[in-house]
């Protein structure tokens, strides 16, 4: 199963559970793959930024990522393979690739400044891969400093075939979505899917800007799960409604620092990490942090039962 440019639906971004020592947690890689598949996700994606996977030595990466494909049992799972030389993200792709992930994901190192380096070091990226691997462009400025214009987004889907899907965290970037889909309209661009991270901060009017879903790691992919469905349902209203309610904590995961801890920590506290700990060098969460958390998961039950969560030991 290969990823193709039709895809749809959501793909949480699957964080690395680790025991407290650093060891990675394999038993909670079932969990979540599990789980993931029962809320109603169309695949997932495992090493991205919410997977620590820089934290990782390459055999360990092989073994996440072989884990959650063997788990999602015929669900598509796109790894990470971002490195700063061709040679890793070769070396990766093939081995995920031999193990049955359906593509990879490649975001731009942070030394690219011109359109003409972007759509350069795609063609390279292309070519160290494989023309017969799907990728996915991560378009990620705020976090690797690459502005990608909508034009630099359709050179490189216009000159590289293999370019399944983009992975949109431009923000903002609602008009970016609106353009790319006109300019399929007009048939100067091939399709391609578009799936949307930030946490799915705007996914309620992603969606209607033309996503096809998420692409994220929200700590309960499930609501995600909703709001695409609903959005493609036609239930506009419905939609909001499910992802208002979780706005204040879905905002609150968005901070930079922390974000990942109040994320591990949810999904510990939904049952599905054994263990909320990062492997080093990790940001710490406060106690004052977590009461917060606390708080807006306690609010947030009033209007979804999902986040009625036993009491903390």
């Amino acid at each position: 199963m290969k990823l193709t440019p039709d895809a749809r639906g959501v793909f949480p971004i699957a964080p690395t559970p680790f025991f407290d020592d650093g060891a990675i947690d394999f038993a909670s890689i079932d969990r979540l793959a599990d789980f993931y598949a029962a809320c109603g996700s169309a695949g997932v994606t495992v090493l991205g930024q919410l997977g620590e996977a820089a934290k990782l030595e390459h055999s360990e990466s092989v073994e996440v990522a072989t884990r959650m494909i063997r788990r999602m049992a015929g669900r598509p799972v796109v790894v990470g393979v971002s490195a700063p030389g061709f040679a890793a993200m070769r070396a990766l792709t093939q081995e995920v690739m031999d193990a049955g992930a359906a593509g990879v994901m490649i975001a731009p190192p942070n030394t690219l400044r011109t359109d003409d380096q972007i759509v350069g070091y795609y063609r390279q990226a292309a070519e160290a891969i494989g023309a017969d691997v799907p990728f996915v462009i991560q378009d990620y400025p705020l976090t690797f400093s690459v502005q990608m214009t909508p034009g630099v987004i359709r050179r490189i889907v216009t000159e590289l075939a293999s370019c399944a899907m983009l992975k949109h965290e431009d923000w903002p970037g609602l008009e970016k979505i609106a353009q790319l889909r006109e300019w399929e309209r007009e048939g100067v661009m091939r399709h391609i899917s578009i799936l949307c991270g930030n946490g799915g901060l705007f996914l309620d009017y992603e969606m209607e800007r033309g996503a096809d879903g998420a692409n994220t790691g929200y700590c309960f992919p499930d609501m995600l799960c909703d709001v695409v469905r609903l959005s493609a349902a036609g239930q506009r209203e419905a939609a909001h409604d499910r992802f208002d309610a979780h706005l204040p904590l879905l905002r609150y995961e968005q901070q930079p620092g922390v974000g990942l801890a109040v994320r591990k920590h949810v999904l510990m506290r939904r049952g599905l990490l054994a263990s909320s700990a990062q492997r080093k060098p990790a940001a710490a969460i406060s106690k004052t942090a977590l009461a917060e958390v606390e708080h807006l998961l306690g609010r947030l039950a009033k209007h979804d039962a999902r986040a009625q969560l036993p009491a903390r030991r």
